[in-house]
């Protein structure tokens, strides 16, 4: 009998200890806000993308001939808060924010709001710091209600693409809201944040069938909003300077096609001149490739040395492009400040950038191609 009581004890604090818990139908899980804002009118537009959960579970197992729905909320406020809690009167089942995956914020925030939306997001409990970060110059409302293909829900499409240690071929990696803020308060490197975009015309499915893609980056230097960097200089970027990142380049010889290559994350190594007060350095460059297809009849030591000075080229003249919009693409700054303390204290108080078109003395390429589609290559 006593036995049997404290059964039933244990099992009443066990039920009473989940009776807080909602199933997953009670509530409008949230995947995606948006934010814009009027200048004129000094106000903020805040959307939020919630999905049917019970469709995107579905596609699991096996894919519905059904589309799926997409809910798209906006509401208008002062402040990012005041416009969101607009929201939640007309929002039942109740909002919940703690699935939230991306964060999408248009142009005219970045140019005009982006510290204070920035320092809103980062101190937001609700909001994970995993959280994927990208702006735009479409119309949110427009880039929330395009699914992937075949129909498949929104969580399929780029906006929800997974930073996975797998290698990403010809695309520009996700980036985190933990990674930006570590590179955007830094003093002496840049962050990037990837513009999406909307294509209309590659996919047809009877009609016209659009879909979202990354187009390049947002270029921030300082906590200052730089520019807008284009798609193939933010994909080499992001070549350079990231891991798992592979893209293929078309080699030319007396401006006709020759070979087309597929190159493998590089090797980047910064030699900085210990003597300079400031940054001045040289680049080493080592980078495995893979021959993808030879259309003239060139050797490999011809080839080898074209893809070098290409690579060169590119390197140097996204460099240059950093100088002249003062930004460190390479993030050679980072490293030297840390260093070098006392010469990066005397360097702030001129208040100058800290690259010219000299600070990089020099670039070494060095190129080992070691496939030829799935053949070995003679060395």
């Amino acid at each position: 009998m006593v036995r049997s009581v404290i059964l039933i004890s244990v099992c009443c604090l066990m039920l009473s200890g989940c009776s807080g818990i909602k199933n997953i139908q009670d509530l409008t899980y949230i995947v995606s806000i948006g934010m814009d804002y009027d200048e004129e009118k000094e106000e903020y537009t805040v959307y939020l993308q919630g999905l049917n959960f019970l469709n995107v579970a579905k596609q699991e197992g096996g894919k519905s001939a059904e589309p799926v729905p997409i809910f798209v909320a906006s509401a208008k406020g002062e402040t990012l808060n005041l416009a969101v809690r607009k929201l939640y009167k007309v929002s039942e089942p109740p909002l919940y924010f703690g699935h939230v995956k991306t964060l999408v914020i248009t142009n005219r925030i970045v140019q005009h709001k982006f510290q204070e939306v920035v320092e809103e997001i980062g101190k937001n409990r609700s909001i994970r710091p995993t959280l994927h970060v990208v702006t735009t110059d479409e119309e949110i409302e427009e880039v929330f209600n395009i699914n992937a293909l075949f129909n498949y829900p929104a969580v399929y499409t780029v906006l929800f693409k997974k930073d996975a240690y797998e290698v990403a071929q010809n695309e520009i990696r996700p980036v985190a809201l933990m990674n930006f803020l570590r590179e955007y308060y830094e003093p002496m490197n840049a962050a990037k944040l990837p513009a999406v975009k909307i294509d209309k015309t590659s996919w047809k499915a009877e009609k016209d069938y659009p879909v979202l893609y990354f187009d390049g980056y947002s270029v921030f230097q300082n906590r200052k909003y730089m520019k807008e960097l284009g798609f193939e200089d933010s994909l080499f970027l992001n070549w350079l300077m990231e891991k798992y990142i592979a893209v293929d380049e078309r080699v030319d010889v007396e401006g006709k096609l020759a070979a087309a290559v597929k190159l493998e994350s590089p090797r980047l190594k910064i030699k900085y001149d210990e003597d300079s007060p400031t940054p001045k350095f040289s680049i080493d460059l080592s980078i495995r490739t893979d021959l993808l297809e030879k259309v003239q009849d060139i050797s490999m030591n011809r080839l080898t040395s074209l893809v070098e000075e290409e690579i060169k080229t590119k390197l140097r003249t996204l460099y240059l492009d950093g100088v002249k919009n003062k930004i460190d693409y390479l993030n050679a700054g980072e490293k030297w400040f840390r260093m070098h303390p006392e010469k990066f204290a005397d360097l702030q108080k001129t208040g100058h950038f800290y690259l010219e078109e000299d600070s990089l003395t020099d670039i070494e390429v060095k190129v080992q191609i070691f496939n030829f589609n799935s053949y070995k290559s003679n060395q």
